[in-house]
């Protein structure tokens, strides 16, 4: 169930219920399209009897803040209450009787909520695309301490979104010259193990407002073609977000002297691997 208190809202489902309405609400669907897809794909959840009380008070929740609870549900949620059936999920899942006690109280309050008139719908939030700084593929340099360039690689740009952010790879070209596309296509991705990193690699999402501060420092060079699709919720990759790209300048340049008396990271990733 995943609940971390015995409020109504306390748990992972109802969060992502509740989310997921209002995300639907805000895209302009109506309230009776938005229940009817949620119950048709969340029927694990439904048929799951530890979690499904979860899903309908989300739901029922969610249309009354929009002045439209449906009333089967209204219904539904009654029976569910009265019967005990959701006290009796969490005497089996192993509450302590003191969170029996109040949860029992929370149920009841959330009922008379439910069977109160709300004064106002719940306004559709009206929300604001944010486009990148970057363009997918954009080849930046900067100079360095040395007054040598560095190199990065814009691999994603989030168009049409609320964040606009790029997703971006620190190289370690460390060079004379000003870099050039074929620079950056050979280029190895920056893997800190200086201080307490230990094969950290330097990829990360960075918002529009973090970039514009730092944007005069960085110069677009070139852009190559990039083939992969990066997803901005794709966790799995271990991708930061947030930070400055001034700062990754600082990084850089402490990485290279560390590496003057200390092994490289054993972690080695080509930009190769990365576009294709």
């Amino acid at each position: 169930m995943g609940a971390w208190g015995t409020a109504i809202s306390s748990n992972d489902t109802y969060s992502d219920i509740y989310e997921a309405f209002f995300t639907l609400y805000n895209d302009g669907f109506n309230v009776i399209d938005i229940s009817k897809k949620l119950i048709a794909d969340n029927q694990e959840i439904i048929n799951d009897s530890d979690d499904s009380n979860n899903f309908w008070f989300a739901l029922a929740k969610a249309q009354w803040e929009c002045k439209e609870l449906d009333s089967k549900l209204l219904e539904r949620i009654k029976q569910i209450i009265e019967t005990g059936s959701d006290l009796e999920v969490w005497k089996n899942l192993g509450a302590i009787e003191k969170d029996i006690k109040k949860r029992k109280i929370v149920l009841e309050k959330f009922y008379n909520t439910l069977q109160s008139e709300k004064t106002k719908a719940k306004t559709r939030k009206k929300k604001i695309l944010v486009q990148p700084i970057f363009e997918k593929g954009d080849c930046l340099t900067f100079q360095l301490e040395n007054e040598n360039y560095g190199g990065a690689i814009v691999l994603e740009s989030i168009k049409d979104s609320e964040l606009g952010i790029n997703l971006i790879a620190i190289t370690r070209i460390n060079q004379k010259s000003k870099p050039t596309l074929p620079d950056f296509k050979i280029a190895e991705v920056l893997v800190l193990n200086f201080a307490l990193w230990k094969n950290k690699q330097e990829i990360g999402w960075f918002y529009p407002i973090s970039i514009k501060r730092d944007k005069t420092k960085f110069e677009v060079v070139d852009n190559m073609k990039i083939q992969m699709k990066f997803d901005p919720n794709d966790y799995s990759k271990g991708y930061y977000f947030g930070g400055s790209l001034d700062s990754v300048k600082e990084k850089i340049e402490l990485q290279f002297e560390f590496e003057k008396d200390n092994p490289k990271p054993e972690l080695k990733i080509e930009i190769e691997e990365l576009i294709k």
